[in-house]
Formats: C-alpha cells, sequence, structure tokens
C-alpha cells in the first residue's frame, strides 16, 4: 500500500512513546523519522490480531545514523491517520522479524494496543500533521 500524497496524521500514545524511547522522550531526529516516514514512504501490509475494526498494520524501513529502523503503526484505513506502535533497530528483537508468528512481537503489539486505545480514551497523545 502506497503513501497519500496529501498531509497526514500520525499520533503518539504517550504510553507507547514512553516504552519505546529512553526517558519517554522521543529525540528530534527520530521523531523527524518518524513523521517522513509515515507521510512519505511506502507501507508494506503486515498481518495483525485483535485490530480494531477498519484498521491494517504497516511495516515502514527507514535508515538513521544509528542505523536501519524498522516503524509500525496502525492505520485507520478510511482517514489514512497513523497511530504509531513501534520504532526499533533491525536487530532488536522484534525489529529483526516483525511478523505476528514473532512471539515477542505478537505479545508486545496486545501489550501496545490496550495501552494506545485507554491512552486515546483519556487524551494522552500527540498528534502531529505529516506533509
Amino acid at each position: 500500500m502506497a503513501c497519500y500524497d496529501e498531509s497526514m496524521i500520525v499520533v503518539i500514545a504517550e504510553s507507547i512513546r514512553k516504552k519505546e524511547f529512553k526517558h519517554g522522550e522521543i529525540p528530534p531526529a527520530d521523531l523527524e523519522t518518524i513523521l517522513s516516514s509515515y507521510g512519505e514512504g511506502i507501507f508494506v501490509p503486515i498481518k495483525g490480531e485483535s485490530l480494531p475494526k477498519a484498521s491494517r498494520l504497516v511495516k515502514l524501513y527507514a535508515t538513521t545514523v544509528q542505523g536501519a529502523r524498522r516503524i509500525v503503526f496502525l492505520v485507520e484505513v478510511e482517514s489514512g491517520t497513523g497511530f504509531f506502535l513501534f520504532y526499533r533497530g533491525k536487530n532488536d528483537p522484534i525489529g529483526k522479524n516483525i511478523s505476528i508468528k514473532n512471539p515477542v512481537f505478537k505479545k508486545r503489539l496486545l501489550t501496545y494496543l490496550d495501552l494506545l486505545s485507554a491512552d486515546i480514551a483519556s487524551g494522552r497523545r500527540t498528534v502531529y500533521e505529516t506533509k
């Protein structure tokens, strides 16, 4: 699935941000990589489990100064809004095999879907617009 040409929305839940990044803060260069990858990247659909209705999981690849990264979003199909889930190095236990067949990924995905839902319901999220 290729990305749209228009602006897109990226939502980063507070709980997931705190788990994916040391000290709970996204370094500016990493935030730029996440947003630009979502706005300009090529989405690779991946299978998920217990996904919200009318959504899908997508993986994007990015290259940073720190090395190759794997980024995973839950995408609301109708609006194209991306809900950030993972930002991992390619050699990380999750990053090296982003697949529902990987028990480490599957367990963390189910946890993150619950965290995302709770954070959205309580307003604990940051919304970004990509170009």
